[in-house]
């Protein structure tokens, strides 16, 4: 006669529901989809500050953790100290399941940003921007239009650009928002003449139409004007946020001369993202395993992303290419979209609900 199966205390069928949410949250965090929250302005008005949405593993391949000795659902830090929620004692090559597509120009993509060399790849910071350049490409920026192939790009239809908005008095929030532009997005100058502005070209052409508007200027850098913190050497090359390359992106397997120019252009993205561990650059010749190369083949393939928010966006056009294994994925569908100046049940952007991104 088999011995009657004794029950679980209530702190045990708590425990192993709580064991077992973790572990189904942790998989589907992974496998399928990744809450994100757009923090910063630099997407809009594509996407706002307070907009909740799901990012799709599933779209460019589900990326295999390289760091696996990790607290689950955490990401840098355990939740509320600087404690590390990972180890790096343990490191997996990188490895992405093959997915339903690749990254197509003008998709809105997750990523891991590439210049945070103190954590491991899949531990960097989230960002979100525009693929508006792939493998391949050659793109150029011609006063702030971009241009691919020689051809002028697709632009997102909310872009925003700053500009210089002189008026005939002072103006409130009230004012502003009335065309859509909230209390972050501009700023008074010292003098009381008008106010700087991001703002998108529908936006501001109902704004030229108040009384209240002097003028409005759109402010742009003219081409020659070198900015040294342009990748990869504005200074050198002339380049500024709005005049810009040409510049192709690398591609996997494509061979290029590493003559001074290529060295110049591509030398940080061979020696920071290649993997390899014995590189340096001396002037303008590169050299690996000790031995200079006179020729170079990638071994994996880079993005160009940009924000939507043109003239505040820290993008590829400060730091460089994005590397393929730094991609996380594909920004999907809203869910939630809370706008932070507002309160109780005006807060809630419901035009926003489950919106798909483009």
């Amino acid at each position: 006669m088999s011995q009657e199966k004794k029950k679980k205390s209530a702190a045990r069928e708590w425990a192993d529901a709580l064991l077992f949410a973790v572990i189904a949250a942790s998989l589907i965090r992974w496998l399928l989809l990744e809450p994100f929250t757009i923090p910063t302005a630099s997407m809009e008005k594509s996407l706002l500050v307070g907009d909740f949405l799901f990012v799709s593993k599933m779209h460019y391949g589900t990326r295999i953790p390289k760091t696996i000795l990790q607290v689950p659902l955490t990401h840098q830090k355990v939740w509320g100290t600087n404690i590390p929620s990972y180890s790096e004692a343990v490191q997996l090559p990188y490895y992405r399941l093959p997915g339903f597509t690749s990254i197509k120009r003008n998709d809105v993509v997750v990523f891991n940003y590439p210049e945070e060399f103190q954590y491991p790849v899949d531990l960097k910071t989230n960002y979100i921007k525009r693929a508006v350049a792939v493998p391949g490409d050659v793109i150029e920026i011609r006063e702030a239009a971009i241009f691919v192939n020689g051809e002028a790009a697709e632009t997102p239809e909310e872009m925003q650009f700053s500009y210089d908005v002189m008026t005939n008095r002072p103006l409130n929030a009230e004012f502003f928002d009335r065309y859509g532009i909230n209390p972050d997005s501009y700023y008074p100058f010292s003098d009381n003449s008008g106010y700087f502005i991001f703002a998108t070209d529908e936006m501001i052409a109902e704004l030229e139409k108040s009384p209240a508007i002097a003028s409005v200027k759109k402010r742009l850098n003219k081409p020659g004007q070198g900015d040294p913190n342009i990748f990869p050497d504005g200074a050198y090359y002339n380049w500024n946020k709005d005049n810009f390359g040409p510049l192709e992106i690398p591609a996997e397997g494509q061979t290029i001369a590493l003559d001074e120019d290529n060295v110049r252009r591509y030398g940080y993205t061979i020696e920071m993202f290649e993997g390899h561990e014995d590189i340096n650059i001396d002037g303008n010749e590169l050299f690996i395993n000790g031995e200079k190369q006179e020729s170079y083949t990638f071994k994996q393939n880079y993005y160009f992303m940009m924000g939507d928010n043109r003239h505040d966006s820290l993008d590829s056009r400060f730091w460089g290419f994005v590397p393929e294994d730094h991609v996380v994925g594909k920004a999907w569908f809203l869910w939630l979209s809370l706008e932070k100046h507002k309160s109780m049940f005006n807060k809630i952007r419901w035009s926003r609900f489950f919106k798909s991104i483009h």
